[in-house]
């Protein structure tokens, strides 16, 4: 059922319920006035008769002779003119003139006048105390007036509301039909422009210019929000459907060397039972080598691949100081021959992810650990945290030093690449590229540096300080870093701030 029909059936039944109380508070006023002349008339009437009521209250309690008492009854209803009278007083009651039945029960009360129903007819009476100049001579005075009249007056004003309640029920539904299909042009408009919309089929948007119509404007922007969101989230759908297939054709291409290596040592073991202890130590040593870097790389990959599907509600308040403490305490730990050097650091925060922050802390440490170590083959990192920036502190500055043999200035730049490694390394060759994915997300900058006062490689990472959601980065649209290298447009900045 249309908008309009609703509300044209909706009009066209209350209208007439709003007529018909409207006409019972109409009859209600209409009968108080037609009962206040009324009942003016029979006040008038009670000052008049209550002074010969009292007169023939005390003829009748003096024993006064019959022509007297007659007298005075005659006067009585000469008073009352055209209304009905009814005396009640210890020698009996008097009554004359238009009146209900004596059987009909009259009110006891002289609040004012009241109606009383005898069969179809109905009576106005107003009750007077008569009170005489001694005791004995007190009585009980009703006036009465028929109703008839006003009962007349009244039929006809019901009628005629109920008529026009009649009336008004079409009427009303015509116009309101007419009124409403007419309001509700622009929400037709609305409908017919997204009919025809699919998502899913097309990139065609909801183009709404402003109605004036609040309800139609405001479902509007909801709708194109809808389309919107839908929008993103296909996006994401997309992004992560791209990102499953790369991890999958990223993990078969780099697993296969290892693999393949740690097949060639199987079959060397399984065809050569008797190998020699020398030889088959050495390729149990490579066997577990390969097994090692087989292990880091699906660590790698799988770490990339929580980076690229991050999303912004995750972030929070990060204490630098607390995840580099914990950072460190854990690589003293696995590798206690590492000489990590970590001076007292400020407390320092920021608004990002945790593990985020501690993937950039862990894999420059062991950057530095495997790619840092002196001529003497020892490696000695050092650690540093400042806050920097203008004003002072807007930026947390992290620096990692090693003793190794540096990284020439052309292979600064590639150094970020996914799989990119020196022939002889032992890595994944995805370490720095976890950094700089990081640092992408966290709207931080990274850069390769010569290590001051000596040899060696600094890494300095630049994160801004956030203390609130108030001021919550915004991610990259697109992240692919485990599809392919990010560059500049992902927000990799490698230039120096």
């Amino acid at each position: 059922m249309k908008l309009s029909t609703r509300i044209a059936l909706a009009v066209g039944a209350t209208v007439p319920v709003l007529v018909l109380a409207a006409g019972w508070l109409l009859l209600q006023l209409v009968s108080r006035d037609l009962h206040a002349e009324q009942d003016t008339h029979l006040r008038e009437r009670a000052v008049v008769v209550a002074k010969d009521a009292r007169r023939l209250l005390r003829a009748t309690a003096a024993d006064r002779p019959a022509v007297v008492e007659q007298a005075r009854e005659r006067q009585l209803y000469a008073s009352g003119l055209d209304v009905g009278i009814r005396l009640t007083g210890p020698q009996g009651t008097v009554s004359g003139g238009p009146q209900p039945d004596a059987s009909v029960p009259l009110p006891d009360s002289t609040r004012g006048p009241v109606t009383v129903e005898d069969g179809a007819r109905s009576w106005r009476v107003l009750m007077v105390r008569v009170q005489g100049s001694r005791p004995g001579v007190d009585g009980t005075l009703w006036l009465f007036s028929p109703d008839t009249t006003s009962e007349d007056q009244l039929a006809l004003v019901r009628r005629r509301v109920v008529t026009v309640a009649l009336l008004a029920a079409p009427i009303s539904g015509l116009l309101a039909l007419a009124v409403a299909s007419r309001a509700s042009r622009p929400l037709r408009r609305l409908q017919q422009r997204t009919n025809g919309l699919d998502p899913r089929a097309d990139t065609a948007r909801l183009d709404h210019t402003r109605t004036g119509v609040t309800e139609v404007d405001d479902l509007a922007r909801t709708l194109q929000t809808v389309l919107a969101r839908y929008d993103e989230q296909a996006a994401r759908t997309t992004g992560a459907l791209a990102t499953a297939r790369s991890f999958a054709a990223a993990a078969a291409h780099e697993l296969r060397t290892p693999l393949m290596s740690m097949q060639t040592n199987l079959e060397i073991l399984t065809e050569h039972p008797d190998l020699g202890p020398a030889d088959r130590a050495e390729v149990l040593d490579d066997l577990h080598s390969e097994h090692s870097r087989l292990l880091g790389l699906l660590v790698m990959l799988r770490e990339l691949g929580r980076g690229d599907l991050i999303e912004a509600d995750a972030f929070g308040r990060v204490d630098l100081a607390e995840v580099i403490d914990a950072s460190v305490a854990d690589a003293r730990r696995r590798h206690s021959a590492v000489e990590i050097t970590v001076p007292v650091m400020p407390r320092l925060s920021v608004h990002g992810w945790e593990p985020g922050v501690r993937t950039i802390v862990d894999n420059l440490l062991a950057n530095a650990m495997v790619h840092g170590r002196d001529s003497d083959g020892r490696a000695r990192i050092e650690l540093g945290l400042r806050g920097g920036g203008h004003p002072a502190g807007s930026v947390a500055v992290l620096t990692v030093d090693d003793r190794g043999p540096g990284i020439a200035p052309s292979r600064r730049d590639t150094v970020f690449h996914r799989f990119e490694r020196r022939p002889d390394s032992p890595g994944s060759g995805l370490g720095l590229t976890l950094v700089a994915q990081q640092t992408a997300l966290h709207a931080g900058r990274v850069q390769v540096q010569d290590r001051p006062g000596g040899s060696g490689t600094r890494i300095e990472v630049r994160l801004p300080v956030r203390e609130s959601r108030q001021t919550e980065i915004l991610l990259p649209a697109e992240r692919d870093w485990l599809i392919g290298t990010a560059e500049h447009p992902q927000g990799f900045h490698k230039d120096s701030s």
